[in-house]
């Protein structure tokens, strides 16, 4: 992993464009926010909280396996709420 900065850029920007596609999908669908994608809008927001936390965290043995690890749960993460937005 080349830096925290560019991990801390990859969790904003991923989860940025997530919020940022289900207000697309509200805007093309009913016009308004309806309450699932309210959750997921809400979970994309607590997810980003938990990573940043992780990635943030002091008390780390092993900082390169903590990092990708990280970075496949932003993967995991990120392809569960594309999912639920595909699925509105």
């Amino acid at each position: 992993m080349p830096s925290v900065k560019n991990l801390k850029k990859d969790i904003n920007f991923v989860l940025g464009d997530i919020i940022e596609a289900v207000y697309i999908c509200e805007m093309t669908g009913a016009g308004k926010p309806s309450d699932a994608s309210n959750a997921i809008i809400d979970e994309a927001i607590e997810s980003f909280d938990a990573l940043i936390a992780k990635v943030n965290a002091k008390n780390v043995e092993n900082k390169k396996a903590h990092f990708k690890q990280i970075n496949a749960e932003l993967e995991q993460t990120a392809n569960q709420l594309v999912a639920k937005i595909n699925a509105l």
